[in-house]
């Protein structure tokens, strides 16, 4: 009685580890990161423009972030990296979170922000995706007018993205981040 009680033990333990590896592989974070990289066949819903401009912008709950030509807050992705960069976010992460993008560097242009900081990086499905300090940028699909934010924290992992590329801390109640971004 001992030893099955021991091993319906294990077995249970054994179930728990692995699906907790599983979400991890996943990239799941909860938030919309989806995480999972796909075969790079997904397009992202972001259009690829022939200009961008990168703006620092004050926006509510917030403060100083980095907004598009169109005033639509930026955000980097925790699960990304900046050295070396490294793009997460595909399929379903990236219809959620599509990749801001440009044609190539030189065509963005940048308003409060070091040009320095500012560069590209190839997607596995083919486009260009703008990054700041290493960190790929991405747009909320829920950010339904400029300036609004409503990505910030959202699971822990998604932070609009400060002039420098840091993440954007709320600045007064701001999200609690612990929605699942769908």
């Amino acid at each position: 009685m001992l030893a099955t009680t021991r091993n319906t033990r294990i077995a249970g333990y054994a179930a728990v580890g692995a699906a907790v590896f599983a979400l991890a592989l996943s990239g799941c974070g909860g938030g919309g990161g989806g995480g999972s990289k796909s075969s790079g066949t997904t397009k992202s819903s972001a259009p690829t423009t022939s200009s961008t401009t990168l703006t620092a912008a004050k926006v509510d709950k917030v403060g100083t972030v980095v907004t598009d030509s169109k005033g639509f807050v930026l955000y980097r992705f925790d699960q990304d990296s900046a050295k070396p960069t490294k793009v997460t976010c595909y399929g379903s992460c990236a219809t959620l979170w599509p990749a801001a993008t440009a044609t190539d560097a030189k065509s963005i242009t940048v308003k409060g922000i070091d040009k320095k900081l500012v560069s590209t990086v190839k997607r596995s499905d083919g486009t260009t995706q703008i990054t700041l300090s290493g960190w790929p940028l991405y747009r909320y699909s829920k950010d339904d007018q400029p300036k609004e934010a409503y990505g910030q924290g959202v699971a822990g992992t998604w932070f609009a993205a400060t002039p420098t590329g840091a993440k954007a801390m709320s600045t007064s109640g701001g999200s609690s981040g612990s929605g699942s971004g769908y």
